[in-house]
């Protein structure tokens, strides 16, 4: 795991749930990915919410992957109250962990995932999902083909037309904008 908005910190970036359209957008997208694909889904009472406890209990257990599937449920198929302290504690209940702070304490996971989101960032990690491959990035669902073909063959980018890609310059350049007020 690591922590999105240490990443979109880093870039300088806003999430996508920080600009209107896009928030909806995307909300819309997942349902209906989720509907297409045939993956139980259900956007939680409040989002975006804090995930830092999610994440830290997550590297705390090791990230177990059944574990990760059980918080991942809880958030994203029952569409539960991640965003309260009682929701946290309800999950952490439901794995059978009565003080979830002092298992996320005593296992350092706080340090662990502040190390994995600077490990990401130097690896050019710049959003979630994102899979590292031979120190190749194919982020989001949307490059899942993409990853699917490199594993079967790694010499696609090394083809000159890709090598090209890495030096592009840019043609032009936004001016940010001042802050609105």
């Amino acid at each position: 795991p690591v922590l999105f908005a240490g990443l979109l910190a880093h870039w300088g970036q806003k999430g996508p749930a920080e600009i209107s359209p896009k928030r909806v957008d995307t909300y819309r997208y997942c349902r209906w990915y989720a509907t297409n694909s045939n993956i139980p889904f259900k956007m939680p009472p409040a989002h975006p919410f804090n995930p830092l406890p999610f994440l830290r209990l997550a590297v705390a257990l090791d990230c177990e992957p059944e574990i990760v599937k059980v918080i991942f449920h809880y958030i994203w198929a029952k569409g539960k109250p991640a965003h309260t302290t009682e929701g946290f504690l309800d999950l952490a209940s439901s794995l059978g962990i009565n003080d979830p702070e002092l298992v996320i304490l005593n296992t350092g996971a706080k340090d662990i995932l502040r190390r994995n989101t600077d490990s990401a960032i130097a690896a050019g990690i710049y959003g979630v999902p994102t899979t590292l491959i031979n120190e190749e990035r194919f982020w989001g669902i949307d490059q899942t083909q993409m990853m699917l073909d490199y594993l079967d063959n790694p010499q696609l980018v090394e083809a000159p037309e890709m090598k090209r890609l890495i030096n592009l310059p840019q043609g032009a350049i936004r001016r940010p904008h001042p802050a609105k007020t």
